[in-house]
């Protein structure tokens, strides 16, 4: 029984120490404060696309697709062509 606990009790540090580390990468990223991070992070945050931007999660959101048309090698040789 000891062994397993002592794997639980370092799994259970490592995990912490994950935690942290990733704490330290959220502030450093979104200019959040640490302890608005811990809070955030302690449990399921969820938020829209808008509040990922404004959290500074994200750049920013995507509204509509880009319209680009898939390359194939036909339009690529096309290309090449015309740009001669």
């Amino acid at each position: 029984v000891q062994g397993q606990a002592t794997d639980i009790d370092i799994q259970a540090k490592e995990i912490l120490r994950m935690r942290e580390e990733l704490n330290r990468i959220l502030v450093y990223h979104t200019g959040q404060l640490m302890e608005k991070i811990e809070k955030d992070t302690d449990r399921d945050f969820f938020m829209t696309a808008e509040q990922a931007k404004d959290y500074r999660i994200v750049d920013a959101v995507i509204s509509t697709k880009p319209t680009t048309r898939p390359v194939t090698q036909e339009s690529a040789l096309t290309a090449v062509v015309t740009s001669k």
